[in-house]
């Protein structure tokens, strides 16, 4: 099994029912396939495989439920938007929350600055983007720096540097998953 696909296929599918009663079986290969997909899809945003694991059966749950009341007119989609909902959901509420105030008093008293720990973090984190930039090919860095510094679209990136769409999105990919291995590689 390659690092990719799932850890633990052993869900167990049942029968959809629509709003009238009747099931609507979908086969289990179908669903496996479907499953890989999803599987992959939240590893390449960088989940973990518990978080991919817990992402997933909730998915999976949240369409059972919504079945019972309606009909799913394409289960992929569905799929596919609960997980990525569900994982904006997850990485929002990990983030540290900052209390607000009102209070002109306590506004006027309060640094917003971050604390030197944080600086000296972000310029960690930033010397080593840099690195990781530095290591990729003149093309490559150029497609991606297009795309993330200067938000070009790959339709323009692509007519800027004479290449096709298709060419561009496998820069953009290949610099994307080159640098997020480059990060988890440096502990960041």
């Amino acid at each position: 099994m390659d690092a990719a696909a799932p850890r633990n296929l052993t869900i167990i599918f049942q029968p959809i029912a629509g709003p009238d009663g009747a099931c609507y079986p979908a086969t289990m290969d179908k669903f496996r396939v479907l499953f890989e997909r999803l599987h992959r899809l939240l590893a390449s945003r960088g989940r973990s495989a518990d978080d991919i694991d817990d992402l997933m059966q909730e998915a999976f749950l949240r369409l059972q439920e919504y079945s019972r009341a309606r009909t799913v007119q394409n289960t992929e989609a569905f799929l596919v938007r609960t997980v990525l909902n569900l994982s904006a959901q997850q990485r929002r509420a990990a983030r540290p929350h900052q209390s607000i105030t009102d209070d002109p008093q306590i506004l006027a008293i309060m640094d917003p600055t971050p604390i030197p720990d944080e600086v000296y973090a972000a310029q960690q984190r930033l010397l080593r983007v840099k690195a990781g930039l530095a290591r990729l090919s003149a093309r490559t860095r150029e497609t991606f720096l297009m795309h993330r510094l200067e938000g070009m679209s790959y339709v323009q990136i692509a007519e800027n540097l004479g290449v096709s769409v298709s060419m561009v999105e496998k820069y953009i990919a290949r610099a994307s998953f080159f640098l997020r291995d480059w990060m988890a590689r440096s502990g960041q």
